[in-house]
């Protein structure tokens, strides 16, 4: 799954590339919708009849992490998959428990030597300022819609839409999320539904309109058919 240039509230090219999901210990959450969703799903859209049984019991998983979720998504910022993994585990090595109060800590220095540019340290740091000084209302976020979360989020340094999109869709499990600009739901749309041709964003949303109210399961079928591998942040 990869995004377009989008339009973030902050000067920054965004992430593209989200890092696979590894067995780290962290916590793992799966939607409570997602039997639903295949249900509906597959009885609307020829293509999602197709698609879903290929993946077994396999489904979105949310870390249950925010502050970790939006840092995963800044290092991997321009970057292959595997690379972006690479750079993260460094990263990660570098504090036993990486929190906020513990990205602030670190020194600059240790954080370039992980493979992190210039840039990316600035937006980590500005990321954990943010959630150590408290400025974002977590405990507001699942009563909130998604815009209202994505406005939040991108006022942040180098988090713009997409990335803020990948939070509503991994961390908060939102159901209905259509990431307009994500290069992966493009390729997919492209090459389930249109045998490869180019597709605008009106062709997305018209092929989407079978999907309501379900368009993040829909998307993660769709990355799966380009790559089986699940990914998350």
């Amino acid at each position: 799954m990869q995004a377009r240039t989008s339009e973030p509230a902050s000067p920054v090219t965004e992430a593209r590339t989200p890092i696979p999901a590894v067995a780290d210990g962290s916590c793992v959450i799966t939607p409570a919708y997602w039997a639903e969703a295949c249900k509906l799903l597959s009885r609307r859209d020829r293509v999602m009849k197709r698609l879903i049984p290929q993946h077994g019991t396999a489904c979105l998983e949310s870390r249950g992490d925010a502050f970790t979720t939006l840092a995963r998504s800044i290092v991997g910022q321009q970057i292959s998959v595997k690379a972006a993994q690479s750079v993260w585990d460094r990263f990660s090595a570098l504090a036993p428990e990486l929190d906020a109060a513990q990205v602030l800590r670190l020194r600059i220095d240790d954080m370039r030597a992980a493979g992190l540019s210039a840039r990316k340290v600035e937006y980590l740091v500005d990321l954990a300022l943010h959630f150590s000084e408290k400025n974002l209302n977590e405990t507001d976020w699942t009563s909130m819609d998604d815009e209202a979360v994505i406005a939040q989020l991108v006022a942040i340094r180098g988090i713009g839409r997409w990335t803020a999109e990948m939070f509503l869709i991994f961390h908060l499990l939102r159901p209905n999320v259509l990431p307009l600009d994500d290069v992966g739901l493009i390729k997919g749309i492209s090459h389930n539904y249109f045998s490869g041709e180019p597709v605008s964003r009106s062709d997305m949303r018209e092929v989407a309109q079978a999907w309501q109210p379900y368009c993040s399961v829909a998307t993660w079928y769709l990355w799966r058919s380009l790559t089986p591998l699940p990914v998350a942040y």
